[in-house]
């Protein structure tokens, strides 16, 4: 089996891969790498739970698993100084495909995949409300990728770029952030190494604990058998984002319209049945036609238990 390699330099608005060169990783640190609106909060707020338990955390969940890869929040310095500094089982947040990523075979990786379709309708919500102050950031880290297109109205009218086009040479599709597929074409080859962990975002809405287990299982944790119904009520996606609410992070409503309410948006899948038409559907059978069969299958299946 191949070792995964980093081959890639990823920088556009939202990414900057070279971030990750100041990191030093630790034997044991847990790398929570997904495409964007794939569950990405939801793999870092179980991660908190079964490493803090179900109290109230140390820090805001945004401080103790930061996106490393973010071009627009600048100090990789300062975000580095934070990481060297915790002492606990580290659980870091990475947009990167596996081509961009460090390897350590000491290291865990966890990616959360999702149907490609539902990602799109979870990321037209998210994109949408951006502030002002967000595409202030994003349009100074683009740099060679100039200022970041603004929202348009409606799902059907970003649909065809987000098919069809990309930012890097090497995707075709993702436009105008980054491919949902690449993403997951980038991990499906080594989902069988031990340190590699695939958890479907389907199965986690179908099973939360049994997925919770697994994650527990595969970074060592162990957690006291009458812990479990807390901790997996805590981590529910209703939970979840109600303690956001509760706890609104002052940094949220900068960034998003509406704050933890629209960053949370629905956490279920379908949506887009009621949106794309058939031509826009024969788009993404074009693009999911270039991936692994088997992956597509994972991708779009109603269970991940075959992964």
């Amino acid at each position: 089996m191949d070792t995964p390699r980093r081959t890639r330099t990823y920088r556009s608005h939202h990414l900057d891969s070279q971030r990750w060169d100041h990191v030093t990783l630790r034997p044991g640190d847990v790398v929570v790498s997904t495409s964007m609106k794939a569950g990405t909060t939801w793999m870092q707020r179980i991660m908190s739970l079964l490493v803090f338990g179900t109290g109230p955390l140390p820090a805001p969940l945004v401080a103790l698993s930061p996106w490393i890869d973010a071009a627009f929040l600048g100090d990789v310095d300062g975000l580095v100084a934070s990481i060297e500094a915790q002492q606990h089982q580290r659980f870091l947040k990475s947009h990167l495909p596996f081509d961009a990523l460090p390897y350590d075979p000491a290291v865990r990786y966890v990616y959360v995949g999702r149907d490609t379709r539902d990602v799109f309708m979870s990321a037209f919500n998210h994109y949408s409300a951006y502030t002002e102050f967000t595409y202030s950031l994003l349009d100074a880290a683009g740099g060679a990728a100039g200022p970041m297109p603004r929202c348009p109205a409606t799902e059907r009218e970003l649909w065809a770029d987000w098919m069809t086009r990309s930012l890097f040479d090497w995707e075709a599709d993702g436009w105008p952030f980054w491919s949902h597929l690449h993403h997951a074409a980038t991990f499906w080859p080594h989902r069988d190494l031990p340190n590699v962990l695939m958890v479907h975002y389907t199965d986690l809405l179908a099973d939360l604990e049994a997925q919770i287990r697994r994650v527990a299982a595969f970074t060592h944790i162990e957690v006291a058998e009458d812990a479990w119904p807390e901790l997996v009520a805590a981590a529910r996606f209703d939970a979840m984002k109600q303690d956001a609410i509760r706890n609104e992070e002052s940094v949220r409503p900068l960034f998003f319209e509406g704050g933890a309410r629209r960053f949370f948006y629905k956490g279920t899948n379908g949506r887009w049945r009621h949106v794309l038409t058939e031509e826009d559907l024969a788009l993404y059978e074009t693009a999911a036609a270039q991936i692994d069969p088997g992956l597509r299958s994972w991708l779009e299946a109603d269970s991940a238990a075959n992964a």
